[in-house]
């Protein structure tokens, strides 16, 4: 893995908007080469992006082959951002099968296959860096949220997983855990409720700082834990939620 932030070769899915999109932004800002993976190639195209490249994340045959180019555009991999995901609401007993079924094949089956996808490439670079998006979700609860929490909490123990398998190759692996962040994810739940701007006004109020996290936020710590910097910053569940899960 290279020994400075500029000339890292990055792939991040979820790319076409929020998160992913912010962190294709600060990798490239960072003198990175960054190919962008998502199902919604509209979105990708408003990316600035060395490739793009449209994908499921929760189907074998496509995210392989996609992360399998990007790194052969890039001249390999060094850092992987598995950041696609989804949401919905509900509790175990009103969420339909076939919801919780979708949610954990992007958000935990998801994230499986691509670093799957991804380590033999970082193999081959002598190391590197996988960061996953979990959620402050994935380690305390919240009301009528009951498959989100799951496949969070499955994505931070992952990630620790990966990370004692992986860590002797040189391949490090973290997860970050984001708060309410100001994204399109979180948009429905605004729209849906009664008084859209009482529900924004609750999960700000959620945070100590009193506002929603900017997903530019989210992308300074998945910097941070794909760099060098971060040598010793294995297995962590690193939280930015503006202080929610303190409280």
């Amino acid at each position: 893995m290279a020994d400075v932030d500029t000339g890292l070769r990055v792939v991040v899915t979820g790319a076409a908007s929020g998160i992913g999109a912010a962190t294709a932004t600060r990798f490239r800002a960072d003198g990175a080469r960054v190919a962008g993976i998502d199902r919604d190639a509209e979105g990708l195209a408003r990316v600035e992006l060395d490739a793009r490249l449209v994908a499921e994340v929760s189907a074998p045959d496509e995210i392989t082959p996609a992360i399998d180019e990007a790194a052969e555009r890039l001249g390999g991999l060094d850092v992987a951002v598995a950041c696609a995901g989804i949401a919905t609401r509900g509790t175990v007993a009103d969420t339909p099968p076939e919801d919780w079924e979708r949610l954990f094949a992007v958000n935990t089956y998801g994230v499986f296959l691509t670093a799957r996808a991804a380590i033999p490439h970082l193999r081959a670079a002598g190391g590197g860096a996988i960061v996953n998006v979990a959620s402050q979700l994935g380690l305390v609860a919240a009301a009528n949220a009951a498959a989100y929490c799951a496949s969070k909490g499955a994505v931070v123990q992952l990630t620790r997983a990966m990370a004692i398998d992986h860590g002797p190759e040189g391949i490090r692996v973290n997860c970050v855990c984001p708060g309410p962040t100001d994204t399109p994810l979180l948009a429905p739940y605004f729209a849906a409720a009664p008084d859209p701007e009482a529900e924004r006004l609750t999960y700000e109020n959620a945070q100590v700082h009193g506002r929603l996290v900017t997903a530019e936020e989210i992308a300074d710590a998945i910097s941070y834990l794909a760099s060098p910097r971060a040598a010793s910053t294995i297995g962590a569940a690193l939280v930015v939620d503006g202080g929610y899960s303190i409280r």
